[in-house]
């Protein structure tokens, strides 16, 4: 009986160690379905997500669930502990021979007291093992103990330092794509006389930010439940907007930076993918249409206007349709499971960017309407040279 404990014990201190050095260590995600992580994870979220849904007011929604980013990475490390801590006490209990002072402890007390303190690196002395083996194993689990603490306090600078570059980022697109972001305004922001160039540079700025974005959060899957500021912002709607706009500009802009939309389009479609998959089994389809008839019509007539060359095919149309095939559904799955909205391909009537706003009310719409002054002003005065 003593043994079978034991080697329960070794099995646990395994398995959790191996589940640590794989979510902390390895710089690429785990593919073993059997994950302590994972399971933390699953059992954590589902009732974390039940809770915020019967919440009606959608800030109060929002900022509950961006809780639960930080709190289960703590969560998580502390379970770890817990779990070492046990798993020693397993260890340590088939040994015996120990020494206490006083009474009204268990032996299993004893070594659970005795694995904690020594895990912490405490060094208080009142619990002593006798036998040579115990020893040794007390020097191993302090050593053990330092070194998950070391790392511990070097892991969360790492997320947080990946947080705060995705963030910056993000913060970008406020003034280049809208709050919340849409594939129609960040083209329309980019039809000045510089703007094809402009936009040549927010796609390879792109491509860039989601090739860290995949490296970063597929070895560090918990910053995927990390909120962004602003409540009309996320990584989801940031990715799905360049998605978005660098499908129409391959499928409808004739002799606007091609390549590069290729480019960072490859790139985006790969990270959404590989990260719906840490999450999703399969991908979901969206109970509406992202770009109905109309809404593409629309979309077609203003970037016209605004000095795009359109294709306006039905094989551009079709074209359109099946990049967006492409990828919708895994944003779509992701959408569902991580609680974030899909954004829509034209923004909404009104709309105010969040560089416009105060803590006291959203300001009147005069910025807009110098936004679009400044375009008209720039697209008469290339036609002008061009004449």
């Amino acid at each position: 009986m003593k043994v079978l404990v034991a080697i329960l014990g070794v099995m646990l201190v395994v398995v959790i160690l191996r589940d640590a050095f794989e979510t902390i260590v390895l710089p690429r995600r785990g593919t073993r379905k059997f994950r302590l992580t994972r399971i933390y994870f699953l059992s954590t979220w589902r009732p974390w997500v039940a809770r915020a849904r019967r919440m009606r007011q959608a800030r109060q929604r929002e900022n509950f669930l961006s809780y639960f980013g930080p709190l289960s990475l703590l969560g998580l490390l502390a379970c770890w502990a817990l779990l070492l801590i046990f798993g020693y006490a397993l260890i340590y209990w088939p040994l015996g021979q120990k020494v206490a002072p006083g009474g009204g402890w268990s032996q299993f007390g004893l070594d659970m007291y005795l694995s904690g303190t020594t895990f912490f690196t405490l060094g208080i002395g009142d619990v002593v093992p006798r036998s040579p083996l115990a020893r040794l194993l007390v020097v191993a689990e302090s050593g053990l103990g330092f070194a998950f603490l070391a790392l511990c306090i070097g892991y969360l600078p790492v997320i947080y330092q990946a947080f705060s570059r995705r963030e910056m980022t993000i913060s970008l697109m406020d003034a280049r794509g809208g709050s919340p972001p849409t594939a129609g305004e960040l083209l329309r922001r980019h039809t000045s006389c510089d703007g094809y160039e402009a936009l040549l540079e927010v796609f390879r700025d792109w491509e860039k930010w989601s090739a860290e974005l995949m490296e970063s959060h597929l070895s560090y899957a918990v910053l995927c439940f990390y909120r962004s500021q602003h409540d009309n912002q996320s990584w989801l709607a940031a990715v799905c907007t360049m998605l978005d706009s660098c499908a129409f500009v391959m499928a409808e802009v004739e002799g606007t930076c091609q390549r590069q939309a290729e480019l960072t389009f490859a790139v985006a479609r790969h990270a959404l993918v590989d990260l719906a998959a840490i999450f999703v089994g399969k991908p979901a389809q969206s109970s509406r249409d992202r770009l109905p008839p109309d809404a593409l019509a629309r979309m077609r007539a203003e970037l016209r206007t605004a000095g795009f060359r359109l294709r306006g095919t039905d094989e551009a149309e079709r074209k359109l349709a099946d990049y967006r095939k492409l990828y919708e559904p895994f944003a779509q799955a992701l959408a569902d499971y991580l609680c974030f909205r899909v954004p829509d391909w034209l923004p909404p009537a009104k709309a105010v960017d969040n560089w416009q706003t105060t803590a006291w009310g959203r300001q009147p719409g005069f910025w807009h309407d110098e936004i679009d002054q400044e375009i008209e002003i720039q697209q008469a005065a290339a036609l002008l040279r061009e004449k």
